[in-house]
């Protein structure tokens, strides 16, 4: 029997197999685009291979993609259907369980399964991987953290896979609140590998939390020739660029960077790269700046998906560009037909609490703030905003919907939730010209002018960079 680089033993999976595997893993931990032609190839030289198909599989859940986890269903039960358990490994068996209970929708069964693999195995790389992208799919932060956190302590400093590992890391601790921590830890990936995304990633959300935009510019810029093309991670990356740049009060650049990276006609349609656009032209329909012609468009990529119930987190970013279009008979018959799938006998997925209890909250209340109902959006959101997380995305994605909330209770005359609400903003993220603005509107509707003023000036400044 052949095994992998780190002595996992590999399943039907001759010697010709084995390179194309480690290959296609690597694709994997660096987010390149040739990932799915690579994994492809491990099937093309070993049909049969256990861990061939098992990374089929969780390529196909990924991407929160229906078609091609539908797809990646079907291919991978008929190749179970045929399989004989009882000569694999004990690896190769829970990760066959791992990847059927996320290919059936059972989220957290296959998140469950894939922590006990990583502590059975700390030196598999791709259940961390895995793992790691299903705790950010379902927004457990800890989680996120400690997967691999635990498994750390196994790689030895010379290993080439060391570096993902780390940039992940350093997702996992921004994500639970260490910042300056996953700052350092983020740019020790760097240090080993410059091209890895996932560690840019890592270290642009520290900044984005910590309202250091100017830093965030300046480290992109620097490093553009890692990141701004050629990775499944371009979008969200000039994502996060395009953020800075609206703290900044440069609509300009924002609408620059929207037409050029995020949406425009060569755009790939995928869910990942749409909910980006939706998002970051929720911030600005939130400021009531006019962007027809984009929502339209963006609104018109949503719709020829037709997208089941498969994921909530991307059913409130299709409702995000509905609204913004205009369309809101379009957003309301999404939540009908979520409604009533909830009605009938849905399989007993996690998509279906998630769309129960958050998705469906967050739907109707953007449906409420596109029709200028600011108090039912208050009263549907302020249930759920602390349990946003329950549905995916990270702090910076789920801050859309945040906004939402502070924007609705400003225009509902919901000074005291207003006043509180930014009062916890303020204090975790001071540095946010965002935070001082709505303070200083708020103050000019419901409190002293001075301060007013005062957070006017504050708003101002950090926006230049003064502070």
């Amino acid at each position: 029997m052949t095994a992998d680089r780190h002595g996992h033993p590999m399943s039907h999976t001759g010697s010709e197999a084995v390179a194309p595997y480690e290959q296609a893993l690597d694709d994997l931990l660096f987010f390149r685009p040739r990932v799915a032609e690579s994994a492809r190839s491990v099937l093309d030289a070993a049909p049969r291979s256990v861990m061939g198909q098992v990374l089929a599989a969780y390529l196909g859940v990924l991407g929160t993609e229906e078609r091609d986890a539908a797809a990646a269903r079907v291919g991978f039960g008929r190749f179970r259907a045929g399989l004989d358990t009882e000569d694999l490994t004990p690896r190769e068996r829970m990760h066959l369980a791992a990847a059927t209970a996320w290919l059936d929708g059972d989220l957290r069964g296959a998140g469950r399964v894939l922590g006990e693999i990583g502590i059975a195995f700390p030196r598999d790389a791709l259940a961390l991987f895995a793992g790691h992208q299903h705790d950010f799919l379902t927004g457990d932060a800890q989680r996120l953290r400690d997967r691999i956190g635990g498994a750390l302590d196994a790689w030895p400093q010379d290993d080439p896979h060391l570096g993902p590992l780390l940039g992940m890391y350093a997702f996992g601790l921004e994500e639970s609140g260490h910042y300056a921590h996953a700052e350092e830890v983020g740019l020790a990936a760097l240090d080993r590998h410059p091209g890895d995304v996932w560690g840019i990633h890592g270290v642009v959300h520290t900044y984005e939390m910590r309202g250091r935009f100017t830093d965030g510019i300046r480290f992109l810029d620097a490093r553009q020739q890692d990141w701004a093309s050629g990775s499944l991670l371009t979008v969200h990356n000039w994502w996060h660029y395009a953020l800075y740049a609206l703290e900044s009060g440069d609509t300009a650049r924002v609408l620059e960077i929207y037409d050029a990276a995020l949406h425009h006609e060569a755009s790939a349609g995928v869910a990942m790269e749409l909910l980006d656009a939706a998002a970051l032209l929720w911030r600005l329909y939130l400021a009531e700046e006019e962007q027809g012609a984009r929502w339209a468009r963006l609104a018109d990529s949503w719709e020829s998906r037709d997208d089941g119930p498969y994921y909530a987190f991307n059913d409130a970013h299709a409702v995000m560009a509905y609204v913004g279009a205009g369309r809101i008979a379009r957003a309301e018959r999404l939540v009908q037909e979520r409604e009533d799938w909830l009605v009938g006998e849905p399989p007993a997925v996690d998509n279906r609490a998630m769309t129960a209890v958050i998705g469906l909250p967050v739907c109707r209340a953007l449906i409420a703030y596109g029709r200028r109902d600011h108090a039912r959006a208050v009263d549907l959101l302020l249930p759920v905003r602390h349990r946003l997380h329950e549905f995916g995305g990270s702090h910076a994605q789920r801050d859309a919907i945040q906004r939402t909330l502070v924007e609705a209770a400003l225009r509902a005359g919901r000074a005291e939730w207003a006043r509180a609400l930014l009062s916890e903003r303020s204090r975790l993220r001071p540095l946010c010209p965002y935070n001082w603005s709505a303070k200083a509107r708020l103050e000019e509707r419901f409190g002293d002018p001075a301060r007013a003023a005062a957070a006017r000036e504050r708003a101002a400044a950090q926006a230049s960079g003064r502070a």
